[in-house]
């Protein structure tokens, strides 16, 4: 196979940069491993993704955000931070100018609307069931390649990156990332509850776990439970109403009585960061170039804006009768993307390194944060601004 771009992954990154190239004369192959059914009606993996605003109108203009149900769509009013038994918390409102801070829709909605939208795409040939065991970035030549299991080799100007934080395909091209392996695990599952959300997401950090609520519509919530992995895997283990006293217990009864409504689902946490997202003629996105602590519920927004980023530049250096991989174009891609990523990956893995700290030195830290940051004028409309747009 020959084509202009081939892109490894199928999940919404590399869903959403195919669809970005749409009509830009471009050939394209996606490569995903799972099965075509796996694309077609991803199975609900319990992962409520906080849709900010820039993301809403990025899946506006690829087609996809008019294929979502209406009523998966819950609007985000407001969002509270709170630390174990602290009086002080930081609260987030929407601005002036927008109705709510974001939405809530379901994960395997997203990946389904962003496949509703390009399954019929002309141009694009999807390769489902395909696994990648080799991959060249091209450095040298005009073509980068890459070999799947079934002997078959692709070769494209344009190679993108976009499987997992775990990537392969990213470690085939010898470009190294910072691996790091939390040691606890996300336990995520919807829950309905007995008092009103006033759809307004929590995220505490508590003594020894980390809870989130997020609003959805009515009253339903996703939960979140951050645990050490060997807790997690018990507290999943539990029956569904086991599981929802134990969940009533932990948020201490703030939304009255739990009940579990879906299947539970675990997730081990690790966050990743490419040290070079282009190497020849390749690029990374997504996941495959960050992976952020879910904590900030930022890691999708920032794969949707990097694939637009790199959309933007390859579809300019077409227009003006270039090749979509040179190295200019890559390196405007990359430093612009790194810019954007760089200091909410910091920060965030600060954040979680403080409120998860057991010691009393951090406890009291975290408790002075909240005091300030509840008292500075400027701190949530700046953090605001940079969570939502």
């Amino acid at each position: 196979m020959d084509c202009d771009v081939v892109i490894v992954g199928g999940g919404p990154a590399g869903l959403a940069f195919a669809r970005s190239l749409e009509d830009s004369g471009l050939s394209i192959v996606l490569l995903e491993r799972a099965p075509l059914e796996a694309l077609a009606s991803p199975r609900f993996d319990g992962r409520e993704i906080a849709l900010t605003h820039g993301s809403k109108r990025i899946l506006e203009q690829l087609g996809a955000w008019g294929r979502l149900p209406a009523e998966e769509i819950a609007p985000m009013h407001a969002a509270k931070v709170v630390n174990g038994d602290s009086p002080f918390s930081l609260n987030f409102t929407a601005s002036k100018e927008d109705d709510q801070l974001g939405y809530l829709v379901p994960n395997h909605r997203i990946r389904a609307a962003l496949y509703n939208a390009v399954k019929h795409q002309p141009g694009l040939r999807l390769v489902t069931g395909a696994e990648v065991v080799h991959a060249r970035s091209g450095a040298t030549g005009p073509r980068a390649e890459v070999l799947l299991s079934s002997g078959e080799v692709v070769r494209a100007r344009l190679l993108v990156v976009a499987d997992s934080r775990l990537s392969r395909t990213r470690e085939a091209l010898g470009i190294e990332a910072d691996i790091n392996p939390l040691g606890r695990s996300m336990m995520v599952m919807r829950v309905q509850h007995e008092l009103p959300h006033g759809q307004t997401a929590l995220e505490w950090f508590d003594h020894r776990q980390t809870l989130a609520l997020l609003p959805l519509n009515g009253n339903l919530a996703g939960a979140v439970v951050t645990l050490p992995e060997d807790a997690a895997r018990r507290v999943a283990a539990f029956d569904d109403a086991a599981l929802g006293r134990d969940l009533t217990r932990r948020f201490r009864q703030r939304l009255g009585r739990m009940e579990v409504v879906s299947d539970r689902n675990i997730y081990p946490l690790v966050t990743t960061w490419a040290h070079q997202f282009v190497s020849g003629r390749a690029a990374l996105i997504g996941d495959a170039a960050v992976g952020m602590h879910p904590v900030t519920a930022h890691g999708f927004n920032l794969g949707l804006s990097g694939q637009a980023l790199l959309a933007t530049e390859v579809r300019d250096a077409v227009r003006r009768g270039m090749d979509p991989a040179m190295p200019a174009v890559l390196r405007r891609f990359e430093n612009g993307h790194r810019a954007a990523c760089k200091p909410l990956y910091t920060g965030t893995n600060l954040l979680v390194r403080l409120f998860t700290d057991e010691r009393l030195p951090a406890r009291a830290m975290r408790h002075a944060v909240l005091r300030l940051g509840a008292g500075l004028p400027f701190v949530r409309p700046t953090v605001r601004a940079m969570l939502t747009h």
